[in-house]
């Protein structure tokens, strides 16, 4: 996790940059044959606009953070206190930092890098040096932007995985305990994952650096280049078959649960049974009711005020039989609906992890290993060959960043433009923003969505198999708190994944003091694989 926070070689690959750029320019104004072409044109419009998104992105961090003590830290609080503020000080910066980046990142990854291995490959076959020329020092630039990102998130995700350590550590056991260590897990691996894409990245940089300068040993960079991306990619390739596989089991188990419908058909039956019986219960005390008024003699009024009573009592029966029907009624839909949002949702994984991880990377990774054996020719996707690989894997990446980012920006619409969809039940939502500040929130893509569909699924899951000590979940029949159980399991929330036996497990989720816990656990659980 250390190696990319003393990373340096990012600076002077931008230095090395700017100076090939101006060499570029100045031997296109000498009369290069390329020095006025569309591709000199592209190339450098795409090097400048880089540089300046890359500004800009520090800037907005710089900013997002300007002014914000860190709490605690003033006279008084403790030593560890004030570091560990610090550090989420600090860790909240360089999340910021990433975010602001992830958006230039992608334009690389999804068109920059491979426009660069189309003007490559066109450089090779019309051996055409100035070309090669510029779009090695396209390349170096696209790969320095790429390594900052990768960097950055690799510190990130380092940072949240020993915090996530150490919240698992405290929590002992419980939710708490479970979303942290599976966060920490998490980040971890994607730490891993990134140090070795920062490694892979810095190589890139070596290969087109060794490219524009014409050094002897260009053939073994690109080589080391290739072989380092290929690596990579099939890492990434191989993490998402690995979670593609564990939607699926997670699926699988979400389904075997069965439609609630049927489920709770005979629970459902018995109750309308009930209800039944109360309704001709009351019906019969009503009838005795009238006949003693239609009695004359002494004691009528005595019996009368019984009748009453029973006709009252039988009345409340029949009431409270049928709102428990009801009730029974609205959380079998309940857990129809959760059943069925926690499938898509694992479906949307698999999709996802498919096209954009193990098919994606997959062809990346192909893609290095011709540049490997390309090695010492044209570097890069240097044939037809490397180019579609290059061209493709990029354009299914960029297709499954474009469609999360498109989901997030409308699920941040929503959750200001109308809150009361999604609000907590008796929670007064906040006001609606407007059309121009709902747009304006949906542009904010360093933002998580705080309030949404996934949220309210977890309320209502938990309503279901929390205990009579939960606001709201008083009145459910065990029939349906053993589902919503059931569920949990499924969701792979159960005692061992919490480390607790059943009946502490249980306990747990009839505790209002891990209400908080239980619903970030289940909206976790419910996006992941």
């Amino acid at each position: 996790m250390s190696t990319p926070v003393r990373h340096t070689s990012t600076r002077p690959s931008v230095a090395t940059l700017t100076a090939t750029k101006q060499r570029a320019v100045g031997s296109g104004r000498a009369g290069a044959p390329y020095g006025n072409s569309a591709e000199q044109v592209l190339l450098d419009m795409q090097g400048s606009a880089g540089n300046r998104a890359a500004t800009a992105a520090v800037q907005r961090a710089r900013g997002a953070d300007k002014g914000k003590a860190p709490e605690g830290a003033g006279a008084g609080g403790d030593g560890a206190k004030t570091r560990r503020n610090y550090r989420d000080r600090i860790a909240g910066l360089l999340d910021r930092f990433k975010k602001n980046l992830e958006p230039i990142d992608t334009w690389i990854k999804g068109v920059q890098t491979p426009t660069n291995a189309g003007f490559t490959q066109q450089a090779a076959v019309s051996a055409n040096e100035g070309l090669k020329h510029s779009a090695a020092a396209s390349g170096t630039s696209a790969a320095s932007g790429n390594l900052l990102t990768e960097a950055a998130g690799t510190v990130v995700s380092g940072m949240d995985a020993y915090k996530s350590m150490k919240d698992a550590r405290k929590a002992g056991d419980g939710a708490e305990h479970h979303t942290a260590n599976k966060r920490a897990k998490t980040k971890g691996t994607d730490a891993v994952v990134g140090a070795a894409g920062s490694g892979a990245y810095s190589a890139a940089i070596a290969k087109e650096v060794t490219k524009i300068q014409k050094a002897a040993d260009a053939a073994v960079t690109s080589e080391a280049s290739g072989i380092a991306s290929a690596a990579v990619a099939g890492m990434k390739s191989v993490r998402s078959v690995f979670r593609v596989g564990g939607a699926a089991r997670k699926y699988k188990r979400v389904k075997e649960l069965g439609d609630p419908q049927l489920v709770h058909a005979e629970s459902l039956a018995r109750l309308n049974e009930s209800r039944e019986h109360a309704n001709w219960a009351a019906a019969e005390a009503y009838v005795a009711l009238d006949a003693y008024w239609k009695q004359e003699g002494e004691g009528r009024l005595e019996l009368i005020g019984e009748a009453v009573d029973a006709a009252w009592e039988a009345m409340g029966e029949a009431r409270d039989a049928a709102e428990t029907l009801q009730r029974a009624e609205k959380n079998v839909e309940k857990l129809s609906t959760a059943q069925g949002y926690a499938k898509k949702k694992q479906l949307t994984k698999i999709g996802k992890e498919t096209v954009g991880g193990a098919l994606g990377e997959s062809t990346k990774a192909a893609a290095g290993v011709v540049t490997a054996v390309a090695a010492g020719t044209a570097g890069l996707a240097s044939n037809p060959v490397g180019w579609g690989l290059a061209g493709a894997g990029a354009g299914l990446v960029l297709g499954v960043t474009l469609y999360k980012a498109l989901r997030a920006a409308t699920k941040r619409y929503e959750e200001v433009r109308h809150p009361e969809v999604w609000a907590k039940e008796g929670e007064t939502p906040a006001e609606a923003a407007s059309r121009k500040e709902s747009l304006q929130h949906a542009l904010k893509f360093w933002k998580k969505v705080s309030k949404g569909e996934r949220a309210a699924m977890a309320r209502e899951i938990y309503a279901l198999a929390a205990g009579p000590d939960i606001a709201g979940s008083g009145g459910t029949t065990e029939e349906m708190r053993q589902s919503g159980m059931s569920l949990l399991i499924a969701l792979k929330s159960g005692p061992a994944d919490h480390k607790l036996d059943q009946e502490a497990w249980v306990a747990s989720l009839n505790d209002p003091s891990r209400t908080d816990g239980w619903i970030k656990e289940i909206a976790e659980q419910l996006a992941s694989g």
